[in-house]
């Protein structure tokens, strides 16, 4: 009789503790997350190529390899090309200059200019005998829309004449774009930059 009355109560007992609303006694079952319907399609589309997944990983990684390595190339020639540049031999930059007879009489004329105070008629003058010096030297490498900046950033030119063109046509560009005058100093810049080039050794 004891035996049973306890057995009862442990029931009542455990009956008034599943009673409760404040203790869970079940873990809710979490859903899946629901999956895309694009997705979805997307795994069907790639579900023929799953016999070829390895080898379509290690053709994706020689790609990417390959990649990597002409990158390093181009940029390895590049840097090759700017040094070549740089140490052009004497006789090829003596090629690109004018005669002495014709560059001095450019500067006498310019310098005519200057003198009635036309600074930026002379600066252009010069700048467009370097133009016509450089068609004469590469025919293909002007184009009529460029401007003086792309040409002097072109990786046809040798450096003394890149520097030489760039120098000269920095004041007719300030002339041009800054919208004012040239001044004698002005002239004096691009003077000196035409004649350190053209007249090597002679000019002072």
């Amino acid at each position: 009789m004891a035996e049973g009355s306890a057995t009862e109560s442990v029931a009542a007992a455990h009956a008034k503790l599943r009673a409760r609303t404040d203790i869970q006694f079940e873990l809710p079952v979490d859903k899946p997350p629901e999956v895309p319907p694009w997705l979805r399609w997307l795994g069907r589309a790639l579900e023929p190529l799953g016999p070829y997944t390895e080898w379509i990983f290690w053709t994706l990684v020689a790609l990417g390899a390959v990649t990597i390595l002409w990158l390093i190339v181009r940029s390895l020639l590049h840097k090759r090309g700017q040094t070549d540049a740089q140490a052009t031999p004497e006789s090829e930059v003596a090629a690109w200059r004018p005669e002495e007879k014709v560059a001095r009489a450019l500067l006498a004329e310019a310098d005519a200019m200057a003198a009635e105070g036309r600074y930026e008629e002379a600066a252009r003058l010069l700048l467009h005998r370097s133009l016509e010096d450089i068609a004469r030297n590469r025919p293909r490498l002007l184009r009529p829309a460029l401007t003086s900046r792309e040409i002097g950033a072109m990786a046809g030119l040798p450096e003394r004449v890149r520097a030489a063109f760039v120098a000269l046509a920095a004041p007719v560009e300030r002339s041009l774009f800054a919208g004012r005058s040239l001044a004698r100093g002005d002239w004096d810049e691009a003077r000196a930059a035409y004649g350190a080039f053209a007249l090597p050794g002679a000019w002072k």
